[in-house]
C-alpha cells in the first residue's frame, strides 16, 4: 500500500470518476477511494443506492469530496442527471459490488441512478464484488460476471480471499483495498495501446547475500522505484512480472511478483522468463559481491577472537549476464546510481550492457537514492544524448520512463 502523501498526478488528475457505492459491509471502504481520488487530483461524483445509506452517509462522501453525493434517480439539470454522468465520466466504477447489482447491471435494469448511468456512458467501468462467499460461489452471480467481463468489456477487479462480516468467517469474496481500487480505476484511465499486449519484466530492491544464517551483505534499497515502475506499466495495459529482492513494500496490484533474494536467484528468475518479455527494466541494486563461503551456522563473537573476515566473490551480472537471452527486438532499460562522475559512468554501462535508455542519479544528492520517496535523474540515449529531470516523487518517474519507452515500442515490432 502506497505510504507517501497522495498528490494529484497522472492518471486521476483532472478527470471525471463517478464512484458506485451499492448496499454492502465494504462501503465503509470506498469511503477512503472517494477521498484518496480526490486529493490525486480527480473530480468524484459519488453515486450512492438507496441500500449503501443504510451503511454510509451521502454527507460522509461530501465532505471527502467536497461534492454532494448523488442519491435520487428522478434529478434533472440541464440533461437528465444519469445522461450528465454518463457523458461526462472519464471512468465508472462500483464498489462495492453486491449480487444485486451484478444481477441488475448483467440484465441491463434501469432502476436507479448507478444502473442508469451505466446505460448512459462510453467510459470504460470497474466493478468490485463483495459479497458472502457462499454467495460469490453462486452460479448465476459467476455467469453475471461472466456477462459483465466478456460480453460488456466491464473491468471486474476483485475480489480476494480474506476476512469477510462478522460472523462470516474467510473466504473469497472480500472486496479489494481502496488503494487497489484506486490503481484498478488507474488502469481504466492510462489504458495505451503502444502497452497494450506487451510483457514488462522489472527487477527491484536489494539483494541479500548470506554470510551465516542470520547475517548477510546488503544494500540500502526499498524497492520503491522498481515498483513504481512495475506498477506504472500494469496502468498502462501491459502483463508485469516482477522480479523483487527483499522488500517491506505490498506487492503492485495485478503484477506478479517473484520473491528472490540473493542476486543468483535473481539472475536465475531474469533468465529463464527473458526470452518472453517485450520490455526490460533492470532497477534492482543487485549487490555486486557475495560472501566466498557462507556459513551453515550462526558465527559467534566468541569465536571471531576479536576480528571477522568475509573473503567475497563476484557475483553473476542480472542484466549483462541475460543479455544473449533477450527476445529479437526487447526494449532494455537500466538504472545506475553513482557517487560521482555520474553520466561519464551511466554512459559507459548504456554501452556496455546493451541499454536502450539509463536511468542515472546520484545517491549522494538529497532527495534522490534510497530511502526516500523522491528522485532526481538523468535519462541517457545511446546517440549520446542525456535529459535531466527536475526532483520528482519516483512514481512520477516511474511514468517519465514510460514515456520514454512509448515510442521505441512503437518504433519496433516485438
Amino acid at each position: 500500500m502506497p505510504a507517501d502523501p497522495l498528490e494529484p498526478r497522472r492518471p486521476w488528475n483532472g478527470k471525471r470518476i463517478v464512484l458506485g457505492v451499492t448496499g454492502g459491509i465494504a462501503a465503509y471502504k470506498t469511503i477512503q477511494v472517494a477521498r484518496d481520488l480526490t486529493r490525486l487530483g480527480g473530480e468524484v461524483d459519488v453515486v450512492l443506492t438507496r441500500s449503501a445509506q443504510k451503511f454510509v452517509a451521502p454527507l460522509t462522501f461530501e465532505g471527502v469530496t467536497g461534492r454532494p453525493a448523488l442519491t435520487n434517480l428522478f434529478s434533472a439539470e440541464g440533461a437528465a442527471l444519469h445522461i450528465r454522468l454518463g457523458r461526462d465520466a472519464d471512468v465508472v466504477c462500483v464498489a462495492p459490488a453486491t449480487a444485486d447489482f451484478l444481477a441488475r447491471a448483467a440484465h441491463g435494469r434501469a432502476d436507479d441512478l448507478i444502473c442508469t448511468t451505466l446505460l448512459a456512458t462510453q467510459a470504460p467501468v470497474v466493478v468490485c464484488p463483495a459479497m458472502n462467499d457462499r454467495m460469490y460461489a453462486h452460479v448465476q452471480v459467476q455467469e453475471n460476471l461472466a456477462h459483465l467481463r466478456n460480453r460488456l468489456g466491464y473491468q471486474i477487479a476483485g475480489p480476494v480471499t480474506g476476512a469477510l462480516a462478522a460472523g462470516e468467517g474467510s473466504g473469497p469474496g472480500r472486496m479489494i483495498e481502496p488503494w487497489q481500487i484506486e490503481e484498478a480505476i488507474g488502469r481504466a484511465l492510462a489504458a495505451d495501446e503502444a502497452f497494450s499486449g506487451t510483457h514488462v519484466l522489472v527487477t527491484a530492491g536489494p539483494t541479500h547475500e548470506p554470510i551465516d544464517p542470520v547475517r548477510y551483505v546488503g544494500n540500502r534499497s526499498s524497492g520503491r522505484m522498481g515498483y513504481a515502475i512495475a506498477q506504472a506499466a500494469w496502468r498502462r495495459g501491459a502483463k508485469v512480472t516482477l522480479v523483487s529482492g527483499p522488500s517491506l513494500l505490498d506487492p503492485p496490484f495485478g503484477v506478479e511478483l517473484i520473491r528472490v533474494e540473493t542476486a543468483q536467484e535473481m539472475h536465475d528468475a531474469v533468465a529463464t522468463r527473458i526470452g518472453d518479455t517485450n520490455v526490460n527494466v533492470f532497477s534492482a541494486a543487485v549487490a555486486d559481491f557475495r560472501p566466498a563461503d557462507a556459513r551453515q551456522s550462526k558465527l559467534k563473537r566468541s569465536d571471531t577472537g576479536g576480528t571477522m573476515t568475509v573473503d567475497l566473490t563476484q557475483n553473476p551480472d542480472v542484466a549483462n549476464d541475460t543479455r544473449s537471452a533477450r527476445k529479437a527486438g526487447s526494449i532494455n532499460v537500466g538504472f545506475a546510481l553513482e557517487t560521482g562522475d555520474v553520466l561519464v559512468h551511466a554512459a559507459a554501462k548504456l554501452e556496455r550492457k546493451g541499454f536502450d535508455l539509463l536511468v542515472a542519479n546520484d545517491a549522494t544528492e538529497e532527495g534522490a537514492g534510497f530511502g526516500v520517496s523522491t528522485n532526481r535523474v538523468t535519462v541517457l540515449l545511446p546517440d549520446g544524448s542525456n535529459e535531466p529531470l527536475p526532483l520528482l516523487s519516483k512514481d512520477e518517474v516511474a511514468d517519465e520512463v514510460l514515456d520514454r519507452v512509448r515510442p521505441l515500442l512503437q518504433r519496433r515490432e516485438v
